[in-house]
């Protein structure tokens, strides 16, 4: 059974920076694509940032892009989300996703606040 587990979340000062980690198990790390989502309380999921299996490719949605990073390490089975310039509004429940082969992934989550 696949098993992702989301680290790195905390509270930060509006401008700082957060990497996030996320270690999976369980699963063929290498051969899927990875996501990290984002949600708040009462709204939908959002997602943040994508990454190919072997890292080639990144995509990220347009309030992120130039502001985060996603990255990976397969010999590590780790995704990062490097986030930098953090708002307010970037506050959330921050999660990684695994999707393919049929299966689809989720971690639990990591919490991360932007305030002053």
């Amino acid at each position: 059974q696949g098993q992702l587990v989301e680290s790195g979340g905390g509270l930060v000062q509006p401008g700082g920076s957060l990497r996030l980690s996320c270690l999976a198990s369980g699963f063929t790390f290498s051969k899927y694509a990875m996501n990290w989502y984002r949600q708040t309380p009462g709204k939908e999921r959002e997602l943040v940032a994508g990454i190919t299996s072997a890292g080639g490719g990144t995509s990220y949605a347009d309030s992120m892009r130039g502001r985060f990073t996603i990255s990976r390490d397969n010999a590590k089975n780790t995704v990062y989300l490097q986030m930098n310039s953090l708002k307010p509004e970037d506050s959330a429940v921050y999660h990684c996703n695994a999707r393919g082969y049929g299966m689809n992934y989720w971690g639990k989550g990591t919490l991360v606040t932007v305030s002053s």
